[in-house]
């Protein structure tokens, strides 16, 4: 049996992207990996992912903002990150599997942005391969019971964060 707990946190952003009517963006994965091993449901998530070597955190809330979404600069506005990085540990059935094994878990900022772009503003496809094949406006409050379990504490403290700004 391997030893995950040496792995490293892998470095990554989140944003928190909020309409004029206070609702976040979310969107259902396609690939549903986490189903495919062993948590069924339906599962919406905000936009995610890797933070790149030497990349700033700012630069890469937009870079994967655009490439999930479609929204670029032009349409959405820093209002504010999260003070400390918020750290989650996948679950047992799931390290190894995913980030190629290289990772227990994720360490995540996460940046608070107001769209300020129109609903066609939104492309899902506006990087290839798509990462969402469905997308909608949440209440904030429904965040935690949207996404899969083991991130729920994450979202929690992201909402707890920013809801006064939201």
């Amino acid at each position: 049996m391997t030893d995950f707990s040496a792995l490293p946190y892998r470095p990554c952003v989140g944003v928190m992207l909020v309409n004029q009517h206070g609702r976040v963006f979310v969107g259902r994965r396609i690939d549903q990996r986490e189903s495919e091993v062993g948590q069924d449901g339906d599962f919406w998530q905000m936009p995610q992912g890797g933070i790149d070597e030497g990349e700033d955190l700012r630069a890469a809330a937009y870079r994967e903002l655009f490439e999930e979404t479609g929204v670029d600069e032009a349409n959405a506005t820093i209002l504010a990150q999260t003070r400390e990085e918020v750290l989650y540990d996948l679950p047992d059935h799931l390290i190894g599997k995913l980030w190629k094994g290289r990772y227990r878990g994720q360490r995540q900022f996460w940046i608070l942005m107001r769209f300020t772009g129109q609903d066609s503003d939104i492309n899902l496809n506006a990087h290839e391969p798509a990462e969402f094949d469905a997308w909608k406006w949440a209440e904030p409050e429904h965040l935690p019971e949207m996404i899969v379990p083991f991130k729920k504490r994450v979202y929690r403290a992201v909402l707890d964060e920013f809801r006064d700004l939201i």
